[in-house]
């Protein structure tokens, strides 16, 4: 048998229905409520990790390890908040800042399973994300304003993205009116916690792609089940991946470590890819990561990757990759411009990879893919054969064009130091010459990555490529403008441009038949239309 290649306390959770499922957009049929309130059922739980505050009354125990911030995630609200979990009545959810690439398909969750779900976003009021406001409609999701008037005493939770600040109306008006308030994180702990079984795939990088082939092979192959990541599948838009599955069946979600609250997961499946110097400095990294691998009741991990080989060993945890030693050892068989190719060794049979996406590190994306559909009871032959056709996700080395002379446009999420990396080297094995142009998601991020990028790039980057900064994303709220690309820029002796427009015409200036273009960047929700922009000026 393939499954249950890891650790017998797997076998617990085999046995799931199977039905066939279609679509992953957001307008999918409405379900029954129980999964979900059983999910609430574990809120109390869910308390001790993320630290709930309810009223003058506190039932707060610390996370077992520190958040890699000064900051703890707190929900709040009236004292009886987690007793919502019994009410047999469905609830009006409002979700603040619901554009986001893990609150959309959060909240096309909580609507799929029956509840009245409303939402609204700054950037929505800004005319922006406009793919997204579309698809929540279609899913009956109820756009607002977000400028307070929508919060009123009617709302049973108030769900927000930890980039919410405090002080926005929204904010302050579900604290006036004593609104239970609940992160994002939290919330989705809350759902995975409550599948059967409970699948949580984490890493600082490459967990979004992972999250999006394990979706395309449960589609595919008919496996009912629930999966919720951060990006959607090439085509199918831009508001996160979300597949609808049974409210008793599997639930698989992208668990992201930037707001400290891997530690709120407790997984019968949990896998984690890598982990590098991400939102936060290594040892608050490796605290949050360690924690969510003690929680979960079979553990994979990456044996390519130093820190998640050093977290397995200490849990005796599954491990695969590119090196030997391993329980499933992935051999490299081919690595070319468009594909990847390998042979996935393990204690129950051997697995052919063809992934139709360049790149070591997205070989082993679909390495650790397989694992996990394995783990779920899929058909190894059908797991080949649809990972082979697997379309690619949103803004993950998504190929915008190739111009009539050759040159290559390619659009990337890449926004630290591992994933610039790993987006630049794998265009520079496809092209003679690269073009990469890197927006920073925001002044923190890139003060935080200033020494990271001014020692990355002299090395990575080949005597003809070139490199440009564009300025940086500013998403709004309260922040210090207190650095400038065109510093990061002079660092490593690179261009920069201070607007779209002036990317543009750097791209068309320095670009050479043959060349491939990168485009790179996070949160700026204009940058695909930028890619696609530099590629009709190309052409």
């Amino acid at each position: 048998m393939w499954p249950g290649a890891w650790s017998g306390r797997s076998q617990r959770w085999r046995g799931s229905a199977v039905s066939v499922v279609t679509g992953f957009g957001v307008g999918a049929d409405l379900r029954a409520m129980a999964s979900l309130l059983a999910a609430y059922c574990t809120s109390l739980s869910q308390a001790r990790h993320f630290g709930v505050t309810s009223g003058q009354k506190s039932f707060t125990t610390s996370p077992r390890v520190p958040i890699n911030s000064n900051e703890s995630v707190t929900i709040e609200g009236p004292e009886d908040w987690h007793r919502d979990c019994t009410k047999a009545h469905l609830m009006r959810y409002h979700f603040s800042g619901i554009a986001g690439a893990g609150m959309a398909p959060l909240a096309c969750l909580v609507r799929s399973r029956g509840h009245e779900v409303q939402g609204s976003d700054r950037s929505l009021d800004q005319g922006k994300n406009r793919d997204v406001a579309t698809r929540l409609r279609s899913a009956g999701i109820a756009i607002l304003p977000h400028d307070g008037s929508a919060i009123t005493r009617e709302i049973g939770r108030f769900v927000h993205s930890t980039a919410v600040e405090a002080s926005t109306p929204e904010m302050q008006a579900a604290a006036r009116l004593g609104l239970t308030r609940i992160p994002r994180p939290a919330l989705l702990a809350e759902v995975v916690n409550a599948g059967q079984p409970s699948v949580a795939i984490a890493g600082t990088s490459g967990k979004s792609t992972i999250t999006g082939m394990v979706a395309w092979l449960m589609r595919e192959t008919g496996r009912a089940a629930t999966v919720v990541g951060g990006a959607a599948l090439v085509g199918e838009g831009t508001s996160g991946c979300f597949l609808p599955g049974p409210e008793d069946g599997p639930v698989i979600a992208e668990a992201c470590e930037s707001d400290g609250t891997l530690v709120g997961y407790q997984p019968a499946l949990g896998l984690i890819h890598n982990v590098s110097r991400d939102h936060g400095e290594l040892p608050a990294l490796r605290a949050q990561f360690a924690t969510f691998a003690a929680s979960c009741s079979t553990l994979l991990v990456n044996a390519r990757c130093p820190e998640a080989a050093a977290i397995g060993r200490t849990l005796n945890a599954g491990t695969y990759g590119a090196v030997g030693g391993t329980d499933a050892v992935l051999e490299v068989l081919g690595l070319g411009a468009e594909r990847a190719a390998g042979l996935l060794r393990c204690r129950s049979g051997d697995l052919k990879l063809d992934i139709p996406m360049p790149g070591l590190h997205n070989l082993e994306n679909g390495a650790a893919a397989a694992l996990i559909s394995l783990e779920l009871g899929l058909d190894p032959l059908m797991i080949g054969t649809m990972l082979a056709r697997f379309p690619g996700v949103a803004r993950r080395f998504e190929r915008v064009g190739v111009t009539a002379s050759g040159i290559r446009v390619v659009d990337d999420y890449a926004h630290n130091g591992e994933k610039l990396r790993a987006a630049i080297t794998t265009a520079q094995a496809g092209a003679s010459r690269v073009l990469a142009v890197f927006q920073p998601h925001g002044f923190g991020p890139a003060r935080f990555l200033r020494p990271e990028l001014r020692e990355l790039l002299p090395g990575l980057l080949r005597r003809q490529d070139r490199f440009c900064f564009a300025e940086i994303f500013y998403a709004g709220g309260t922040v210090a403008k207190d650095i400038s690309s065109r510093a990061l820029a002079d660092d490593s002796g690179c261009a920069y441009a201070a607007d779209h427009a002036k990317v543009r015409a750097w791209v068309v200036r320095e670009a050479r038949p043959g060349d491939t273009v990168l485009i790179m960047g996070a949160r700026d929700p204009e940058l695909p239309r930028l890619a696609r922009e530099v590629f009709t000026a190309l052409s």
